[in-house]
């Protein structure tokens, strides 16, 4: 077990090592401007989302509202309904798939770029700098006595988080509701017991998990750091320090003297790492990635960032650091094109055409119907056989919608819907009526037939006649 795992001290094991707080260091580079470009997109459509207002003829105004209530989810201008929950089965196995696949190909890159752990204590780190300073101002600061200075700094650092924690619950709670009602409700004691509830606990968890555990969820806690290495193999690209060209025969040694330039450094046997520790003080992890592959390391890239701008100064290649696979490291190729991948990429891509499929083929009206058994038939004084049937039409457009009824299948049957002269349903809602059929059976007549009941719209919104099979019985 590595001694990240395990640690024995006073006799007793120790499961997680007890480590010093991480303060990483800021650093410029092709993925750290890629991590925050993702963050600000993220964060604009998180926070912003709930606000945006979207017209509809009825139900809720807002873009995105999860209406439990209502047992909608409006999003944009689709409304899904609770009938459509499988939509969210499709869903979730996409993203599942499309999380392997992409594990597969280039590791943890989801972890380092997507994941809500990271982007919110990158946000939290941002802030903690913001006022305690650089790296070495913080390390600083947490060594010193508990004076004013630290008071204050300490104080306003989590008086910011936990500012940042609330507006993350809030708005999280805004999603489930009309905003702007939920907001005013909120803030003047008249919203729901859930409201609240809901905000807390997300303001808590936020508060704890991006601003006191940070690393430690991704290197203790969160599952996918245990079951993502059987998704690796030797083709898969991952933060990797190229050892051979860092160390060379005599290994790593800091840039000092004659060893500046590096025909001598190889000369006498010296790799290109110069030792200078950039790799470890920007890990959020606080990993050393010149150590091999490790669990804790998210594939952030920051390394990578932090190396190349030492290979800048000294005006040597850049990729000491790099996303490789192990087969590249070893001098050999990168296969991306096998069983595997390809096995990941059908899978991602029928989950995007079934629900691109599922969607656009959902249609807005569709009706069931019931044949009433108790009983099955009655036995009209004039000798005709009367069958009812309870039907129901579901009107899941935002537009109100007529139709007319008529069954096929049955000569000389008569139809009645009793005190209902006009099927008109209202814009998403539905309607349930009785149906009555009365038919004189005749000699050699089928105890069941078939018969077909037609839904037309009135509408020209609404074009396809909606068939509903079914029976009429008779003695």
């Amino acid at each position: 077990m590595s001694q990240d795992f395990k640690d024995i001290k006073d006799g007793r094991v120790q499961a997680i090592e007890h480590k010093d707080t991480i303060h990483p260091r800021t650093v410029k580079g092709l993925f750290r401007t890629f991590k925050t470009a993702v963050m600000v997109s993220a964060y604009a459509i998180f926070f912003l989302l709930p606000w945006l207002r979207w017209e509809r003829p009825i139900g809720s105004q807002q873009a995105v509202h999860f209406d439990l209530v209502g047992k909608k989810f409006y999003i944009f201008d689709l409304v899904v309904h609770a009938q459509d929950i499988f939509w969210l089965s499709a869903l979730l196995f996409l993203a599942a798939v499309l999380l392997f696949f992409a594990t597969a190909l280039v590791g943890r890159v989801f972890c380092g770029f997507f994941c809500f752990q990271t982007l919110w204590t990158d946000a939290f780190r941002s802030i903690e700098k913001a006022i305690q300073g650089d790296r070495v101002k913080r390390i600083r600061l947490d060594k010193e006595a508990w004076d004013f200075e630290k008071i204050w700094k300490k104080g306003l650092t989590h008086f910011f988080w936990l500012l940042m924690a609330f507006w993350t619950g809030i708005t999280f709670s805004l999603y489930w509701a009309d905003a702007p009602t939920l907001f005013k409700d909120f803030f003047s004691g008249n919203a729901n017991s859930a409201a609240y509830i809901t905000t807390a606990t997300l303001m808590v968890t936020t508060y704890l998990a991006a601003g006191w555990i940070k690393e430690y969820v991704c290197m203790h806690i969160c599952p996918y750091a245990r079951f993502q290495s059987v998704m690796y193999d030797r083709d898969t690209l991952a933060t990797s320090y190229d050892y051979t060209r860092g160390e060379s025969s005599c290994g790593r040694v800091k840039p000092i003297k004659e060893l500046k330039e590096l025909d001598v450094r190889q000369e006498k046997g010296h790799g290109d790492c110069v030792d200078c520790g950039m790799c470890v003080q920007v890990c959020p992890t606080g990993i050393d990635i010149r150590d091999g592959a490790q669990l804790s390391c998210i594939n952030c890239g920051l390394c990578i960032d932090a190396c190349d701008s030492i290979m800048d100064k000294f005006g040597w290649a850049k990729g000491l650091i790099r996303f490789a696979s192990e087969n590249e490291l070893e001098g050999g190729k990168t296969h991306f094109f096998k069983l595997r991948t390809y096995g990941y990429g059908v899978a991602v891509i029928g989950s995007v055409l079934f629900l691109l499929w599922s969607i656009s083929g959902n249609k807005l009206v569709d009706a069931t119907s019931y044949q009433v058994r108790s009983p099955l038939y009655v036995t009209m004084s004039d000798g005709r056989i009367q069958n009812s049937y309870e039907i129901k039409i579901n009107n899941k457009s935002l537009l109100p919608a007529e139709f007319k009824l008529s069954v096929t299948g049955l000569d000389d049957v008569e139809l009645s819907t009793g005190e209902i002269k006009q099927l008109k349903v209202s814009a998403d809602n539905s309607m349930k009526f009785l149906v009555k059929l009365r038919h004189e059976p005749k000699a050699g007549e089928d105890k069941a037939t078939v018969i077909q009941f037609a839904i037309e719209p009135v509408d020209a919104e609404f074009k396809d006649t909606i068939t509903i099979p079914s029976q009429f019985i008779i003695p």
